[in-house]
């Protein structure tokens, strides 16, 4: 790439980061930049910030780091990053799944001008605690991310580029942290993004091995046992044993405390501690009615009990949608916090318990709160063709933001991600007819990107097509 071409880039990126900062429009820069910065718009960031926030003492975060999962992953890290990351100047950075870097090493005097704009440890660098950057949105999208220069959102960042990558933990699928280089430069060259992407994979690829080994040693265990009536569980749920035909699926959601959880079919399973893992035993008891949960849409959300569908308060979804999310369980202080931010109350939460267990006769554990039937959603559906890629799926189950009313910070989360994930889908691989779906919903009917795929995938004479370029017209 030409310091021409930069310079050309960077002075459109200039142009769109004020107009987006000014008024925020569908144009702009690509699309996950675009997205970013609107995100972290919403959520407070001031593009003039001197830097992103302090949230531990460096001394908390090294400690933090010693026991952490990454941590031994930190020679492997070194060895692969180090050579290009000396090369450029650069600096290598360890964060957790809060976005806070745990561990840096580099160039000292890169690490000099990172101090000034808290690139360093104990700060926190999500979308909506530093804005638009590489580490905040790998760790939002789950996926590595590059972001040069005038792409960050806050203008002291704008000397940086940056490159990142998440790295998920195969044991529980959770994230446990993002990989990342950076530097003062306009631009990092392409195979550094790709280095970073490749680490981050060698980083699961040795996770995944060590689980592996794991897994074989308490099989061996297991099957060293006389009687096998039961299913060998991992310490964080995956099936390793004793499920032949399949039916639990590659992974049983662990109860957030006791000794029975329900299984897909509504039966009652009763869990035992063995060795590293558990022995799960289902039993032909069935647990009270199944919850289904409509929330996707603008249409008003809605509760299926025991087959009798319930109208529900805006309140009252967004409580059982954060629960859903958290089949763990949530103290009231935890979701309080989900609902409110830190304007929240634990005395209203159980208020707002105890109305929502009388208004829905649904079994609502305690100590954490936690559903104790069997959950279907179609936000959760949604989660799971998401993982498996199929536009056509995508576009028939997706027919609007999750609860698009909801100020709730968690379900705000939760509906941006979603949102992100459908359209980069079916912007890469669908067909114009899903496409065409897309558009019929809330944010997809002023898609001016989406909108003018569509005029240009579709026949001239298409009813459609006449209809995208309409709406693309309309002022």
């Amino acid at each position: 790439m030409s310091y021409a071409h930069l310079d050309a880039c960077s002075r459109r990126l200039r142009d769109a980061h004020e107009d987006t900062t000014a008024a925020p429009t569908p144009g702009g820069p690509r699309p996950l930049v675009r997205d970013s910065w609107l995100r972290s718009l919403e959520a407070g960031i001031d593009p003039d910030a001197p830097r992103a926030p302090a949230c531990q003492h460096p001394a908390q975060a090294r400690e933090a780091f010693e026991s952490h999962l990454l941590r031994p992953l930190l020679p492997l890290i070194t060895r692969t990053l180090r050579p290009v990351a000396d090369e450029g100047g650069h600096l290598l950075v360890l964060t957790g799944d809060d976005g806070v870097i745990l561990w840096r090493d580099g160039d000292a005097a890169t690490m000099g001008r990172a101090d000034e704009v808290g690139l360093a440890r104990g700060h926190r660098w999500t979308e909506d605690a530093a804005g638009t950057n590489a580490i905040g949105a790998a760790l939002a999208l789950r996926r590595p991310v590059h972001v040069y220069a005038e792409e960050h959102l806050m203008r002291v960042l704008h000397a940086w580029s940056g490159a990142a990558a998440p790295i998920v933990d195969p044991e529980a699928d959770r994230l446990l942290g993002c990989v990342g280089v950076s530097g003062t430069a306009p631009a990092l060259h392409p195979a550094t993004a790709a280095l970073v992407d490749a680490t981050a994979k060698l980083a699961e690829t040795r996770l995944a091995l060590r689980m592996h080994e794991h897994d074989e040693s308490l099989r061996r265990r297991y099957e060293s046992l006389r009687a096998r009536p039961a299913v060998l569980l991992s310490a964080g749920g995956r099936v390793i044993a004793g499920d032949p035909s399949g039916q639990l699926g590659p992974r049983v959601p662990l109860p957030a405390n006791g000794e029975c959880l329900i299984l897909r079919d509504g039966r009652v399973a009763r869990l035992e501690p063995f060795s590293d893992g558990y022995l799960l035993r289902a039993t032909q008891t069935r647990a009270a009615s199944a919850l289904a949960l409509t929330f996707l849409g603008d249409g008003p959300p809605t509760a299926i009990v025991g087959g009798r569908k319930v109208p529900l308060s805006l309140r009252h979804a967004e409580i059982l949608a954060i629960l859903a999310l958290h089949p763990r369980g949530l103290t009231a202080e935890q979701l309080s916090f989900h609902l409110y931010g830190d304007a929240g109350n634990p005395v209203t939460i159980r208020a707002e318990m105890h109305r929502l267990r009388t208004h829905l006769d649904v079994p609502i554990g305690a100590k954490p709160y936690h559903l104790t039937c069997p959950v279907e959603a179609d936000f959760l559906d949604l989660r799971r063709l998401l993982a498996a890629g199929d536009p056509a799926s995508l576009a028939r189950a997706y027919p609007g933001p999750l609860l698009p009313r909801s100020e709730s910070p968690q379900i705000r989360r939760e509906r941006d991600e979603l949102e992100v994930q459908v359209r980069t889908c079916l912007l890469q691989r669908g067909a114009p007819d899903h496409l065409w779906a897309y558009a019929q919903t809330t944010n997809g009917r002023e898609d001016f990107q989406l909108l003018e795929r569509l005029t240009l995938d579709l026949p001239q004479a298409d009813p459609r097509a006449a209809a995208a370029r309409a709406r693309l017209h309309t002022p």
